[in-house]
């Protein structure tokens, strides 16, 4: 019942401006945001690379209002791609990008967030690694898909993501799950309306392994994100029904979550991706993973009273 209230609550200015200001809370934001800079999460990446992870990195924002703000969010993951070359992970450090803010929703939007992000496609395949597209609110998924559908003419090892959530998924699924494709498959983490989306945990459950079967099934790549166990244990089991070897799909999770049954899976022999987020403009990113899982936000609670 929490959830749809945190995800009204991540759109207000009022309590990000409250929040952000509070000294209590950047202690616990750390624990799911990498850092603020490129500097300091630069070595997280490092770690975890070492300890046998794999990662995902996506500089915080979205939501941007003019076209300088679009360009320096491309200039940022410009930046962290520089960062990675002396590392030289290649494609086990990958980045994932918000289109909005990259310019999606500004009048010429389209073409904005094609321009800005196809730099950052090139950038990312000129160290050997690619780039996956993440997904926003139902508003936005025609003119992702169409961009995301442009950049792989180029760039076929760009990455997609669908939200079991949504209606609409099973059948995107069908149609991004070709050969070569590239797609993690999550639950849905926006407010989303009852004419386009499932608003009952079960049926969203239900739809994602609907969803994740076809994935599993079809000729691409499938890249797991959930934190559920009981989903973890049924992707290991449809991918072996599929036939499908340890490397031909992977599991991802959000840092800070459940940490341990990340290096329990990594040291199984699975691929496992730790999705990074950084930068300042946390708010957003920081409520929807309150609203997704009840512990989450016990946590926050706690800390809050704890440091009070």
């Amino acid at each position: 019942m929490l959830g749809p209230v945190i995800l009204a609550a991540s759109r207000s200015d009022v309590l990000r401006r409250t929040l952000s200001a509070a000294p209590v809370t950047k202690p616990v934001v750390n624990r799911f945001i990498a850092g603020e800079s490129v500097e300091e999460t630069t070595p997280v990446v490092r770690s975890l690379a070492e300890q046998g992870l794999e990662i995902t990195l996506d500089v915080l924002g979205e939501d941007i209002t003019d076209p300088a703000a679009a360009l320096a969010a491309r200039d940022a993951y410009l930046r962290l791609i520089e960062a990675l070359t002396p590392l030289e992970l290649g494609a086990r450090a990958e980045m994932s990008v918000k289109l909005s803010s990259f310019g999606q929703a500004l009048p010429g939007g389209y073409d904005l967030a094609l321009k800005n992000v196809t730099a950052v496609v090139e950038a990312a395949a000129a160290i050997g690694t690619t780039v996956t597209l993440d997904a926003e609110d139902h508003t936005t998924i025609d003119s992702t898909l169409a961009i995301h559908a442009e950049l792989r003419e180029r760039f076929p090892e760009t990455g997609a993501v669908v939200q079991s959530y949504l209606f609409r998924t099973e059948e995107d699924c069908r149609v991004l799950s070709a050969a070569g494709s590239r797609v993690r498959l999550v639950k849905g983490a926006y407010k989303e309306p009852a004419s386009v989306a499932y608003q009952d945990k079960a049926e969203v459950d239900r739809a994602y392994i609907r969803c994740l079967r076809i994935l599993m099934d079809g000729s691409g790549y499938p890249m797991v994100g959930t934190h559920d166990p009981r989903i973890v244990t049924i992707a290991q089991d449809l991918a072996r029904r599929a036939g499908r070897k340890p490397d031909e799909y992977e599991f991802q999770m959000l840092y800070g979550i459940r940490e341990a049954e990340q290096f329990r899976l990594a040291a199984e022999g699975h691929r496992m991706r730790v999705y990074i987020a950084y930068g300042t403009d946390w708010y957003g990113y920081f409520m929807r993973r309150l609203a997704e899982r009840p512990a989450n936000l016990a946590f926050f609670l706690r800390s809050l009273v704890s440091r009070g």
